[in-house]
């Protein structure tokens, strides 16, 4: 887990590149959920989404210590991609990205945007990942995975943010996909010395995470087949479990009708766009009955969600 220093280190780096994303306290959103709301807007970020800061000190860590590297690959589907392009540009690498067919549109034009290569491969997520160790070998490029200690350095940075300038939260709402996110808010916190309690949110139908916490093993599923894609994650990541297991206070599954209901609900209260993953928090939120007295933190990851589906959804209601 990322140290204070290391944290305040990234801070410096990340803000010096993309500034830092706001957190703001929505009446309509404290309402609906009858508490004080505070809701950290990864949303608001050039890619839209929270991973950009992870994939700025990772690049920048792997230039310091390989200054030979001519380029970089990562498998995604679509955050993690876009920030890895993003700081392949900044620090002038090459960078090829792979996606599961049938990927988001608006993130495959957004990586491509960046100046990434992109390479479409595999059903899901997790055969698209496998793929791309082989490609990364043929190609002699880096390959840059989900979960790493010099990711989590950067990414640490929002919940640092957000508990500096709101320390008396209670409790914080955290998606997990492969982990970077819940994993880096567990560090800021103990970087801070503070007592929020992290709850780990997943979707039902990609409940890896869900399940292995419960029963303090990893467990892998056949599926991972869920509107909110930052969060289809069949096989979790080992060293982001034992960080969650010490960490986190529970980890709750939301249906696809409760994700949809809350990206709803952001854009009535808040007039925010968020994605599946990143309305979670929200949606977890709202069902959770051991939620602890007092003010209240949602992680809204990011807001890349092709219009077509946001569209649909929009008119579910």
């Amino acid at each position: 887990m990322p140290s204070a220093q290391q944290i305040e280190a990234a801070a410096g780096l990340v803000h010096g590149a993309i500034g830092a994303s706001p957190q703001i306290c929505w009446p309509l959103l404290s309402e609906r959920l009858g508490v004080e709301i505070w809701v950290k807007h990864e949303n608001h970020l050039p890619t839209g989404a929270f991973k950009v800061r992870g994939g700025l000190t990772y690049v920048a860590r792997l230039r310091d210590e390989q200054p030979g590297i001519r380029g970089v690959i990562a498998a995604t589907r679509g955050n993690h991609g876009q920030s890895v392009a993003f700081a392949a540009r900044q620090f002038g690498l090459n960078c090829v990205i792979t996606v599961p067919h049938g990927n988001s549109r608006s993130k495959n034009a957004a990586m491509r945007a960046y100046g990434a290569e992109l390479i479409e491969t595999g059903h899901d997520f997790q055969a698209t990942y496998e793929a791309t160790q082989a490609i990364a070998e043929e190609r002699k490029l880096h390959f840059l995975r989900s979960f790493h200690p010099w990711l989590l350095e950067g990414v640490a940075t929002y919940g640092w943010e957000l508990m500096r300038a709101v320390p008396d939260l209670a409790t914080i709402y955290v998606p997990i996909g492969l982990g970077s996110g819940i994993c880096s808010t567990i560090g800021a916190r103990d970087a801070l010395g503070l007592k929020a309690e992290i709850v780990g949110v997943v979707a039902d139908n990609a409940a890896a995470y869900a399940l292995s916490f419960e029963a303090r093993k990893a467990i892998s599923t056949n599926s991972a087949d869920t509107i909110a894609d930052g969060v289809a994650c069949r096989v979790p990541v080992a060293d982001a479990l034992e960080a969650i297991w010490r960490g986190a206070a529970r980890v709750i599954r939301v249906s696809e009708s409760e994700i949809k209901a809350a990206m709803r609900a952001y854009f009535a209260d808040t007039h925010n766009v968020a994605e599946g993953a990143g309305a979670t928090p929200l949606a977890a939120a709202l069902k959770d009955q051991a939620r602890k007295p007092g003010k209240v933190g949602l992680i809204l990851s990011g807001g890349n969600v092709d219009s077509d589906v946001y569209a649909s959804v929009l008119s579910g209601a």
